[in-house]
């Protein structure tokens, strides 16, 4: 029998002051802010210390959680406690993940029962895929995030990597929540330090000497603009490069083969990519193409050769090209797979005789493999209607194994490692639900839902086979729509409590992500963003048009940009909506992307426009920023919080 849910008892809500002086004159516009007074101006130290928050806008925020604890305490405490446990249920706490062979050893993340952090760990290579703890004294631990985070009101373990010769491990930690990550250095076998940063921003990799790690530092607006080369345990660090535009972010990652270090630079939809040789000591870096606004590629290390993955000269969806290794430009590429408009590639990996690669095509994705000697291919097949794949190389580069993982929003997530030259695959685990789960107790369904001019809009729904399909069932339908993120259809555990309470859950991927194409990001940013808010209400009317549910009965929710699709859809329509559940919700978008200090603005103009020095992008983002847009709506009861750990990604 389903819970009866009672109204929430009365409270009176805080209310903020409103400043009705704050004017703020832009191109030639002015605007109020009343609320302007809750951005701290000191919010650069607030970050590395969340105790520097101004006292009035504290006493603010507390009152806001007080209010929202009294609503829902009395009568819901019994209902989140048991939803608690249920959800808790279905989590294996003592779950380990399958282990990624490099060498003499096996290396894995694991969990023990009643801990909150991961353990990372390794064994000898010959016991890799024995449970962990079957032989005493095999397991090495590198770092058990129980002990590193005692103390701690917040922990975070960002990356963690062993150096080449297995000698040394590196981690970087973030203990504050300000997201500036120490990264400590580790003798292996004894714990030992042998060296820490301060303040990075969590992203490295290990020189082949093991005795230098290639670290990305932050700048005092906390964006990663630099990437240094340490030499551990002296406690110097040489600059490998800068990057001069505030729009551009730093990125660092180690070829497969391991003979190249790639530094990145992107803002989001336009990318630059330099390389060094992993042992030459003098960081001399080469250039593969210079940015162009809009283009966007990526680079692997394969047959003695860069391949190149690139939507530059009209390749929307990408293609695929090479390039010697010395003479990476232009004019030396050659086409190794060509633009097919309507078929996304997502990514390739590589390994000594084979590349990999992911494609989306019709809002599925699939794995295809092709050998480095004949160049034939093969698609790795799979059967539901909707599903989300995963795939790593893990270590491994001389290997005919392919790692991949499977799953569907009513099949658990599986693990398996895949003979590109035999076909075999081999099951290396099944996600583990304690508290029981039948697949076939579910379906799951793929609709379209026809936007208002034409474009049909993949709708992705799971639900308990006894939910009636008359309009009755409440709907929870999940949105995000930009950056060009697309929502898979996987499996979260989390999920289920709804589901199995007559809910259907349902994943509207709206235009502004890639479930289409990359067209279908472009038709959903900038002068055509609305697309993403008008894809999402359509979404919805459609699941009440064929049945499904009835106006007032759905529960939207996102987080971050998902966030303002929230504000933006409460605002075009709230009486679609029983609910809202907005996690972090970026929803003040005129004012963030017009203030040019705030470490994640400059990138993300290319996203939404910059409204400092483009008049018809302000215009556009007041039209329907959500906070700009409040009215006198009937809008429906909604929940908003700071995590973006929300019951969907549970």
């Amino acid at each position: 029998m389903p819970e009866t849910l009672h109204s929430p008892q009365p409270s009176v809500a805080p209310r903020a002051r409103r400043d009705e002086q704050a004017t703020i004159e832009q191109l030639g516009r002015a605007r109020i802010d009343p609320y302007a007074w809750l951005k701290d101006d000191n919010w650069k130290e607030v970050m590395r210390d969340p105790k520097q928050l101004r006292p009035d806008i504290r006493a603010y925020l507390e009152a806001e959680n007080a209010h929202t604890n009294a609503l829902l305490e009395t009568p819901t405490t019994a209902l989140q406690d048991k939803l608690f446990e249920e959800m808790k249920g279905r989590v294996k706490e003592d779950d380990s993940s399958v282990p990624a062979i490099d060498g003499p050893w096996a290396y894995y993340r694991r969990y023990r029962e009643g801990g909150e952090y991961p353990i990372f760990a390794r064994r000898p290579a010959a016991n890799a895929f024995d449970k962990p703890g079957d032989e005493p004294g095999d397991e090495q631990v590198l770092l058990d995030g129980n002990e590193n985070a005692k103390g701690c009101d917040y922990w975070d373990v960002r990356k963690i990597s062993h150096s080449p010769d297995h000698r040394l491990v590196a981690f970087t930690v973030d203990d504050k929540g300000s997201e500036f990550y120490t990264l400590s250095v580790r003798e292996a076998a004894t714990g030992k330090e042998v060296d820490a940063i301060q303040h990075t921003y969590g992203e490295f990799v290990w020189g082949e000497d093991s005795a230098s790690i290639y670290w990305v530092a932050r700048d005092e607006n906390a964006r990663p603009v630099a990437v240094f080369c340490r030499a551990l345990g002296l406690g110097t660090d040489a600059l490998v490069y800068r990057e001069a535009d505030p729009g551009f972010f730093i990125g660092i990652q180690k070829s497969q083969s391991r003979k190249f270090i790639f530094i990145t630079a992107n803002d989001h939809t336009t990318t630059e990519w330099r390389y060094l040789r992993a042992d030459d000591a003098s960081h001399k870096l080469k250039l593969i193409a210079e940015r162009e606004r809009g283009v966007d590629y990526s680079v692997v290390d394969f047959d003695d050769r860069l391949w190149i993955r690139s939507n530059r000269n009209g390749a929307v969806d990408f293609a695929l090209v090479s390039a010697p290794h010395d003479s990476p430009a232009e004019e030396n590429w050659r086409v190794e797979i060509p633009h097919r408009a309507g078929v996304l590639l997502l990514d390739v990996e590589p390994f000594a005789d084979f590349i990999v690669r992911m494609e989306r095509e019709n809002g599925l994705p699939r794995i295809v493999v092709r050998e480095r000697g004949t160049g034939a291919e093969h698609a790795i097949e799979f059967a539901e209607q909707a599903y989300a794949l995963g795939m790593s190389n893990g270590y491994l580069w001389n290997s005919p194994w392919l790692r991949f993982e499977y799953s569907s929003p009513s099949t658990p997530a599986q693990v398996f490692d895949y003979n590109m030259r035999t076909r075999e695959r081999v099951l290396r685990k099944t996600q583990s639900v304690p508290s029981g789960h039948v697949p076939s107790d579910y379906i799951v369904e793929r609709i379209d839902a026809p936007a208002s001019d034409g474009a049909q809009i993949p709708v992705t729904m799971v639900r308990h086979k006894d939910t009636p399909v008359d309009g009755t069932a409440p709907v929870l339908l999940y949105g995000y729509g930009a950056y060009g993120i697309t929502i898979e259809a996987e499996f979260r555990t989390g999920r289920l409590s709804l589901v199995d309470r007559g809910f259907i859950y349902a994943i509207a991927d709206v235009r502004g992500s890639m479930a289409k194409g990359y067209q279908w990001y472009l038709d959903g940013k900038l002068e055509k963003k609305i697309n993403t808010f008008t894809d999402f209400v359509a979404a919805g009317e459609h699941l009440v048009k064929i049945g499904y549910t009835r106006r007032g009965r759905i529960v939207a929710m996102g987080g971050s940009a998902g966030g303002m699709l929230m504000g933006v859809a409460v605002n075009l329509d709230p009486s679609l909506f029983g609910g809202v559940i907005a996690a972090v919700p970026f929803v003040d978008v005129l004012n963030t992307m017009s203030d040019e200090t705030l470490p994640l603005t400059p990138p993300e103009w290319p996203e939404w426009g910059n409204p400092l020095n483009d008049a018809l992008a302000y215009d556009r983002i007041l039209a329907y920023s959500p906070y700009d847009q409040v009215g006198p709506k009937p809008y429906p009861p909604m929940l908003m919080f700071d995590r973006i750990t929300e019951i969907s990604e549970t």
